[in-house]
Order: structure tokens, then C-alpha cells, then sequence
């Protein structure tokens, strides 16, 4: 076994931070269950454990130290941990573990838990002891069921196309937190840009009879608010009026600092710290207006893998990287596409002022059928509520190319329930039924276009007058007066320099460029033909970096250049451009 630090130890969910916590990454004992009978033989009780796995990387990661890429129906992990002097209720946390678990703490079921992308959970005070304590953690997954959200894993034994290398269990950080039996759950922001306010709702658990919620907001160190209020019930409200505006904005990553204490005659019960931006989102004249002004986003398609992690960044410095990469080619955001990032990255789009839009990872999902929302709906709902606080998100996206499957329509109810559902538990930020085919219910319609022709690309889209749009679709959806975002496009394949032959070097849309010179010339058009439009509020391009076989990246896979600097400034500066709908 290689000998390494234990990876990601940075603190895991940077919006409700507290100060007794335990990172348990690092080694586990794993074993894979082929034949998924490992709970009819209680492998939990007495399974012999033959390998070792790095967590939180999954078994088909390099970094794991198995690299396993064949599907794997459900595999095991065991752990032992240790608890020293046990005087406050223990929670188990895992950022995410794909796809069904069931979590063993000495024995015992703690709990289960469906969903591949969702943060989730469990209070296992009841099971643990001072001392050490075993953690066992039961995986299923089965990409090609149809009954569940896979993404962008592909549902054939070799990557193809725009589907690549699996992850199975585990793929990100596992950890215990230290709480009070009576202590805080959550809390909301939503912040008041107009009134210089934010107001607050957080949630409790326990015993909290008597007592006050102490709230105050700073900036750079500087008290800006406090509040102070007599709590009734298990949730409790405030509004914070703040001192002075600093408006969170793109490429302005303004954060007041927030901190909740639960209070007992004066006597501190429990503490959270964490963070809020203060900005508004809203459509109006056919635009997406940030902070009361039209902001034409920027945005490039991330989908969040790596090379030798798969879903699992190799360390918080690399989610950095793909936020600095994108701003340096002059992109305001990305949509965070068929995954839902963790929240570390939302952190850092945070404090860099990135636009993103959050995203399900809706491919292998059956939606032709009713029972699709029974198997989507509820771990949606997880994540709005995990990152509903974070400033980057500006729009939400359920689902993404919605195609009929076998003949079969999409369930339109599916969509336009998810839409209603989304909107009911946030309804401070627009929201896309469904990115690009087919719209039920959407407050921005968004089309794909991987038309690689400058010329027939600009026909369809330069000269659009405001509430004038190109449909791909007509037959199967209508135009409303929505603004308009053409959410893909691009996507040019160039493998690298010199290259450009398709079956020896890789996958992407259309005919290459036959000369670096052509694909820069490629790119400003087709850029230039959006930013021009008056009908048009925003763009995103196909993509940051090369994953596996496919080749458009503007990077390669490991994030090195494929460009001369030459291109890349040529690619900044047409991104960089005024847009025609800011003008007006």
C-alpha cells in the first residue's frame, strides 16, 4: 500500500462551517460484490476485506489505487475511527456516495441513502463509542437501469463520444461532525440588494425553549450587522440591515461573513460560521439582469472530470485551476453540466465572482415514464436545498436534451412538475426546464447548435431582433417570449496541433479546422454571431478541456494549453466584447 497523506482535508462544506469535525478520508479496506449478494451473506457482519481504496476517489480513478473501469454492480468499503471523550452528538456526512448506500456504524444500520450527487447525513450518536468504532458502507449502482440519474458515465463497457469513465461509491469527502443535542440545522439567506438587507431563516433541532438566535454579518473583518431574536419553534426569521453595500458581481467575489450562534440565558449552545453574497438575479426585456443591470453571460460548458480522479478533483487547488482558466479566456461563468459539483467548487466560484448554473446529471434517467419523477425529484430537492446559499448559482437547470428514447416522448409532466417543484423551493433564480430540447414550462428557452459553419450560423442567429429566436425544434416546442440562450454551441473538435483526424485522434462536433488559424477564425465567428444579436442574453461554449475521447476542449484533459497564445488571446477578446443586448 502506497503511503500518502490523507487527500482533500479542507473543510468540506465551507457555507455552515464549525469547529469540531473529523476528516475521514484516506485508506479503507474495499472488496467489489459482482454478484450484488453481499447483503444476503451479511458481508457487513463478517465479509473479508482483500483490497485498499483512497476515499473519497472512486474505484475506476487512478487515484484510488484499484482503477478498476469495468462496471461494478456494488463494491464495499470499511473504515475504523476513532472518538475521544464523547460529550456531544456525532453526525456522519458524506458529500456523496453514486448510487444506493446503506451505512453500517458498529454493526448497526445507521441508515440508507438514494442518489448519486446529493450530500447526505446520518446521526449515529446512538451507535458509537468512545474509542474505536467500525464504519462499513454498502454500494450499488447500475448505470444502465434507466431508474436513476448517471450523468455523463457512459453506459457502454468503453467510453464513446460525449460519455466517459464511470464512478461507482464513494467520490467525495467523508466526514464526522461534533454537535449539541439542541443546535442548528440549516439556515437560508436571501439577500436584499435594493434595501441593503439580507434576511435569515434557520432551522433547529432539540430543546430550544427560551431560547435566542444571535446573528451577525461582517465584511473584511468589519461588523456590518447584528440581530438578535427570541426563537419560537424549530425555525426562526431575522432580517439583517447592513451598514454598507458591497455588492457581490462578476468577477467580484464581495462575501459578508456570517455567524449564528443559538443562545441560553446568555450562554453560547451552538455556533455555525458561513457567507453570503449580496446581489440580485431577474429577467426583464428579454435579458438576465444581475444587480439591475443586463449581464450578457459568458459561460463555457464544464462537466467536471479529471484525468486521474474521474469525478473527484485530485485537490482543492485544481477546482481553483478550472475556475482561472475559464476567466482567462474571458468567460463570466460555466453551466456545470450533467453533474452536480461539489461544494468546494461552488466556494471558490464564490469568492471569484463566477457565474454557474446548477445542474442534475439527468442522462440514463428514463423520462418517457410517469415513475422517472419518483427517481429524480428528491434528490433534485437535496441539492437546491445544499447550495441555495451560494451567490455563484444564478439559474437552476434540471434536466438537460430531454430525446425521446425508443420511440418514446419525453413525460412531459415530469418536467413541468420538476419546474413547479424548483421553483417552490427557490424562487429567487430563473430556472430551464430542460437545457436545449424539449421545453414544457422554462423561464429562459435555450436552444443547441453545433452548427460548425460561420456563415449559416450567423444567418440563423447575428441578426436577431429582441424577442425574435432560430427554433431547432418547432414541432415539439414553443417560443414564449422567454429570453433567449443558446447554451451550446461550438464544441469543434481539434485533437492537438498539426492533428486533426478524427478516428486516430479522438471525437468532437463537425468538420475540423484544418490550420490553428482557421479554428481561431472558427471560434470568433461563431462568438461574435451571438454577442451580436439583440435576441440573444447569453451563450456557453462546448467546452473548457478535452475528457478522454472527446476532443473540443480549449484545454487539453490534464489543463494544458492546446493553443498558441495567439488563439487564446483571439478567443479572449471576442468573449471579452460588448454584448448587443447590454447596449440597450
Amino acid at each position: 500500500m502506497l503511503i500518502v497523506k490523507i487527500p482533500r482535508v479542507e473543510y468540506p462544506r465551507p457555507q455552515m462551517k464549525r469547529d469540531e469535525w473529523q476528516n475521514l478520508n484516506g485508506w479503507w479496506d474495499f472488496e467489489f460484490d459482482f454478484s450484488k449478494s453481499g447483503l444476503d451473506r451479511e458481508f457487513y457482519k463478517n465479509g473479508e476485506f482483500t483490497k485498499k481504496i483512497l476515499v473519497p476517489f472512486c474505484p475506476e480513478s487512478k487515484l484510488s489505487g484499484i482503477g478498476f473501469t469495468d462496471f461494478i454492480p456494488a463494491c464495499w468499503y470499511r473504515k475504523s475511527f476513532s472518538v475521544k471523550n464523547l460529550q456531544s452528538d456525532v453526525l456522519l456526512h458524506f458529500g456523496a456516495v453514486d448510487y444506493e448506500c446503506i451505512i453500517y456504524v458498529n454493526g448497526h444500520k445507521a441508515g440508507t441513502h438514494r442518489g448519486g450527487y446529493s450530500s447526505f447525513y446520518f446521526d449515529i450518536t446512538p451507535y458509537v463509542s468512545e474509542g474505536e468504532n467500525s464504519l462499513i458502507v454498502y454500494a450499488a449502482d447500475d448505470v444502465r437501469s434507466g431508474k436513476q440519474p448517471r450523468g455523463k458515465q457512459c453506459p457502454t463497457y468503453h467510453s464513446a463520444r460525449c460519455d466517459y469513465t464511470r464512478t461507482t461509491g464513494i467520490w467525495q469527502t467523508v466526514w464526522l461532525e461534533f454537535v449539541p443535542q439542541t443546535r442548528i440545522v440549516s439556515y437560508k439567506v436571501i439577500p436584499d440588494l435594493a434595501n441593503v438587507a439580507a434576511d435569515i431563516t434557520v432551522k433547529l433541532k432539540g430543546s430550544t425553549s427560551g431560547m435566542n438566535l444571535a446573528v451577525t454579518a461582517s465584511f473584511e473583518g468589519r461588523e456590518m450587522a447584528a440581530a438578535n431574536v427570541k426563537i419560537n419553534g424549530d425555525t426562526s426569521s431575522l432580517r439583517l440591515t447592513l451598514s454598507e453595500s458591497f455588492p457581490w458581481d462578476v468577477g467580484v467575489g464581495n462575501l459578508y461573513d456570517l455567524t449564528i450562534k443559538l443562545e441560553s440565558a446568555g450562554k453560547e449552545v451552538d455556533a455555525v460560521t458561513g457567507y453570503f453574497g449580496l446581489r440580485c438575479v431577474y429577467l426583464k426585456n428579454g435579458a438576465i439582469y444581475l444587480n439591475n443591470r443586463p449581464v450578457y453571460q459568458r459561460l463555457v460548458l464544464d462537466q467536471g472530470f479529471y484525468p486521474d480522479g474521474i469525478y473527484t478533483a485530485p485537490s482543492d487547488e485544481a477546482l481553483i485551476n478550472d475556475i482561472k482558466l475559464s476567466m482567462q479566456l474571458g468567460f463570466n461563468g460555466a453551466r456545470l453540466h450533467e453533474k452536480v459539483f461539489e461544494e468546494r467548487f461552488l466556494y471558490h466560484a464564490d469568492k471569484m465572482g463566477y457565474l454557474v448554473w446548477g445542474e442534475h446529471a439527468n442522462w440514463g434517467l428514463d423520462h418517457t415514464v410517469p415513475e422517472s419523477l419518483h427517481y429524480f425529484l428528491p434528490e433534485w430537492l437535496e441539492i437546491i436545498e445544499r447550495d441555495f446559499n451560494h451567490p455563484s448559482i444564478v439559474g437552476w437547470c434540471p434536466f438537460n436534451e430531454t430525446w425521446d428514447l425508443e420511440g418514446k416522448k419525453q413525460y412531459d409532466e415530469t418536467l413541468r412538475l420538476t419546474y413547479l417543484a424548483t421553483k417552490a423551493a427557490d424562487p429567487t433564480r430563473p430556472v430551464i426546464d430542460t437545457s436545449g430540447n424539449f421545453h414544457t414550462d422554462t423561464d429562459i428557452y435555450d436552444v443547441h447548435d453545433y452548427d460548425q459553419d460561420v456563415e449559416s450560423f450567423a444567418k440563423k442567429y447575428k441578426f436577431l431582433k429582441k424577442g425574435e429566436i432560430h427554433e431547432t425544434y418547432p414541432e415539439r416546442q414553443k417560443h414564449d417570449g422567454q429570453p433567449y440562450f443558446v447554451s451550446e454551441y461550438g464544441g469543434t473538435f481539434w485533437s492537438k496541433q498539426g492533428s486533426w483526424t478524427k478516428n486516430e485522434d479522438g471525437w468532437g462536433y463537425g468538420e475540423s479546422p484544418q490550420s490553428e488559424d482557421e479554428f481561431a477564425a472558427r471560434y470568433v465567428g461563431l462568438t461574435d454571431a451571438l454577442l451580436s444579436s439583440e435576441g440573444i442574453c447569453a451563450f456557453c461554449y462546448t467546452q473548457l478541456y478535452d475528457i478522454e475521447q472527446e476532443k473540443n476542449g480549449l484545454y487539453t484533459y490534464e489543463r494544458e494549453p492546446k493553443f498558441s497564445m495567439q488563439t487564446y488571446e483571439a478567443i479572449r477578446k471576442v468573449n471579452t466584447q460588448k454584448a448587443a443586448i447590454e447596449e440597450n
